[in-house]
């Protein structure tokens, strides 16, 4: 991926000077999927400027927590803020609230019939309202950033997974969110590419970005995590710096978790 100078972001202050209230915070959230408890009463502050990464076996909560913060589930008790403001429920304060807070999914759920340009441009043009030239240079400016400027004139269909990813965390970007969220945004992707979208990944969070990232790459959360939470079963069951949970963790269930996933 072709070096270039860093984007000017929204820069986040740092989390340390940060004052109340933290940048995201859930107090006792739970969710069900009918009768399934797939949420319990959890708790969760996230500073500005923090990268927290959520680690866990599949079906322990991770993707559903991720989701609920913006509202793509609708959470059955809890509450969640952003920036000090409670997580709308509908209509168009929910609209800018997405705005504000980014997502990458799994799958890169970018529009075929769009160039990569065109995709990362259709956010700022048609919900922050800015020109067409304005959209056009930033757009370009954050594919450059992304490493796949050259694709801009590419139909989704024409790149690989790796650069359909990275085209769609330059989407995510354009709209200048306060937090970004990442949904095992590796987890689709052949081996090889894997690194080209987490090199941009611990880009921005050396550049203040604040995210939460819900991963199996474990080597990513060693790197640029400043904070790790391992979820079991719906609930939060510990958290720590990388290094305490790589090293020392406390519980029985994550030593297990971990004995599983890291190399011998």
């Amino acid at each position: 991926m072709s070096a270039s100078p860093p984007l000017d972001l929204p820069r986040q202050t740092a989390r340390a000077d940060r004052p109340e209230p933290p940048m995201v915070a859930v107090r006792q959230l739970n969710k069900w999927f009918g009768d399934h408890h797939v949420l319990k009463d959890v708790d969760l502050e996230v500073a500005a400027g923090e990268v927290v990464v959520v680690v866990g076996p599949s079906g322990s909560g991770k993707s559903t927590l991720c989701r609920c913060l913006n509202r793509l589930e609708v959470a059955g008790q809890g509450s969640i803020d952003i920036d000090g403001r409670p997580l709308p429920a509908e209509g168009r304060e929910l609209a800018r609230l997405r705005a504000d807070v980014g997502m990458v999914f799994q799958s890169f759920n970018l529009f075929g019939h769009r160039t990569v340009l065109e995709n990362v441009m259709l956010g700022p043009t048609k919900v922050r309202r800015m020109s067409k030239s304005e959209a056009r240079a930033e757009a370009l400016a954050l594919l450059d950033r992304v490493g796949i400027r050259d694709k801009a004139d590419n139909y989704p269909a024409e790149l690989s997974g790796g650069q359909q990813q990275r085209a769609a965390i330059a989407r995510a970007l354009a709209m200048h969110p306060k937090v970004m969220l990442f949904d095992e945004p590796t987890s689709a992707l052949d081996p090889e590419m894997v690194n080209e979208v987490l090199d941009v990944m611990v880009s921005l969070a050396a550049e203040g970005m604040t995210m939460i990232v819900v991963t199996h790459e474990m080597g990513f959360a060693r790197r640029a995590a400043d904070r790790v939470i391992f979820m079991d079963d719906g609930r939060i069951v510990e958290t720590g710096t990388p290094d305490e949970f790589f090293s020392a963790p406390r519980t029985e269930r994550a030593r297990d978790f971990l004995s599983k996933i890291l190399p011998h």
